[in-house]
């Protein structure tokens, strides 16, 4: 049986979910924060980067911001997992209040690492979100998890995009207008290119066609809405889903829970 429990901060882009996953298997999606798993038991399987993964129970899964990925059981038994959602600006933060860090963030280039104590220190992390831990106590798991997944787990910096970029012009854009129909030749035309220049050029650096990355936009703009307690037919109607159902089958086929029960967990 498919069961998750999710917990948000009020404050902070931090969020966690501890799941268990038979039967549901993740669409092609992205996060906007840094996203580090821990598989518990099972088999994960899922493709990222252009390649083929498995997480097995102990090994920890790492997302950059905007990676794309799916994910499913890798046999009728299913998975447990556990993972930590944290926005780009808290990493830097941490990183920044620890000495001898070298600037800009951290890229992990391994989406699946086989290492212990980078396990045990998102396991703690994790229970103490979830558990209704003292903020401090909060606190101190987070910054040790950070520094432990950059010093065992980060290969180098995160490339800043070009500000003149094609794809940059588009993707900002995009993100202006992510409620708004957008078609190709409005898309291309921001751009400075052709559609299907574009559209090579989008898919090579995001991992998705422009089309798929404005789902993501949205379903971002979605959870941020549904976190403070909007209705879930509004949520839709401002996010440029066609209804709620519409809205509804996203957010499960990329989050693994309806936008009701993420709600409930946020507002709880």
């Amino acid at each position: 049986m498919d069961w998750s429990r999710y917990w948000r901060s009020p404050d902070r882009p931090l969020e966690a979910m501890h799941a268990h996953f038979e039967r549901h298997a993740y669409h092609r999606h992205s996060h906007e924060t840094y996203s580090f798993g821990v598989t518990e038991d099972g088999y994960q399987a899922f493709r990222c980067r252009g390649g083929a993964h498995t997480s097995a129970a102990g090994m920890v899964i790492a997302f950059n911001p905007d990676d794309p990925h799916d994910g499913h059981a890798a046999d009728e038994l299913g998975f447990t997992y556990r993972i930590v959602h944290i926005g780009a600006g808290l990493i830097s933060d941490v990183l920044a209040d620890i000495a001898a860090r070298p600037a800009g963030l951290p890229l992990f280039d391994a989406p699946v690492v086989p290492d212990p104590a980078l396990a045990g220190a998102l396991r703690r992390l994790h229970a103490a979100l979830l558990g209704g831990a003292p903020a401090l106590r909060r606190d101190e798991l987070l910054t040790a998890a950070v520094g432990t997944l950059v010093d065992r787990a980060a290969t180098r910096r995160l490339r800043a995009a070009p500000a003149g970029g094609l794809v940059e012009r588009a993707r900002r854009r995009l993100v202006e207008c992510y409620a708004d129909d957008i078609g190709a030749d409005a898309l291309a035309e921001a751009a400075g290119c052709s559609r299907f220049a574009l559209y090579r050029g989008f898919r090579r650096e995001y991992g998705m066609a422009p089309s798929d990355y404005q789902r993501q936009l949205r379903l971002r703009a979605a959870r941020r809405l549904l976190a403070r307690g909007d209705a879930i037919g509004d949520v839709a109607a401002r996010t440029g889903f066609a209804d709620q159902s519409h809205l509804t089958r996203w957010f499960v086929r990329c989050y693994g829970m309806t936008p009701g029960g993420y709600r409930g967990a946020c507002t709880d």
